[in-house]
């Protein structure tokens, strides 16, 4: 099996990408979500130093029916929203791959990993092609490659996150601090380090070693 990596602009008129756009220093990452009928359900997550501003543009536009705010602290507004576009849904029934969550949105773009075998991620490529989208490929990584699982970006972060004590409970430092260390923003920081995260967790669940263990 191979996981993969892609980065991919929005089309215009896509609600995201038009939410995003709008507010391009913040990130927002859909944990979960599933089409039911002519709308979808999900529940996602805003990234940036005042999520009460992209919150409000979600309740203003047209392809959102409902929002629900289930949490807000400084940096993060956690949302449960209904919408009537669901582009990317009917994306994915065109790849025929299952969504890994999260998918992130930033500033018009979504990033997204896919686990399959080279045949499937080729007929991803494929249908990207046909369809006219700009994409790149970040990152290929083959089940049994670890030392090219994370990117020297994330590496960096997240080995930065440890020596400041991010990952202590609690924590000796927050994202913002984080980020200012390692000179980039926050919401790049989250980002890069969410991505990182969610590959080093995949990869500990599904290796080769941890398969043997559990038979």
């Amino acid at each position: 099996m191979i996981s993969a990596q892609f980065r991919i602009q929005l089309p215009e008129g896509v609600w995201i990408r038009e939410i995003s756009e709008q507010h391009p220093d913040a990130t927002f990452d859909l944990l979960s979500g599933y089409r039911r009928d002519e709308t979808a359900i999900e529940l996602g997550e805003i990234v940036t130093d005042d999520p009460e501003a992209p919150i409000e543009t979600f309740r203003s536009h047209p392809s959102i029916d409902r929002l629900e705010v289930l949490e807000s602290t400084g940096e993060r507004a956690l949302a449960k929203y209904e919408l009537t576009d669901t582009a990317l849904y009917e994306f994915v029934d065109l790849t025929a791959l299952p969504i890994e969550f999260p998918v992130i949105a930033r500033n018009g773009w979504f990033e997204f990993d896919l686990t399959g075998t080279r045949a499937e991620l080729e007929q991803l490529r494929s249908v990207l092609d046909s369809l006219g989208a700009t994409y790149e490929l970040q990152s290929l990584v083959s089940g049994t490659d670890t030392e090219s699982l994370l990117t020297d970006r994330q590496r960096e972060l997240l080995e930065l996150g440890i020596r400041q004590g991010y990952y202590e409970v609690p924590r000796e430092c927050t994202l913002t601090e984080l980020a200012e260390e390692a000179n980039v923003d926050k919401a790049t920081a989250s980002t890069v380090m969410r991505r990182g995260e969610t590959k080093l967790v995949k990869w500990f669940l599904n290796g080769p070693e941890r398969k043997r263990e559990f038979g």
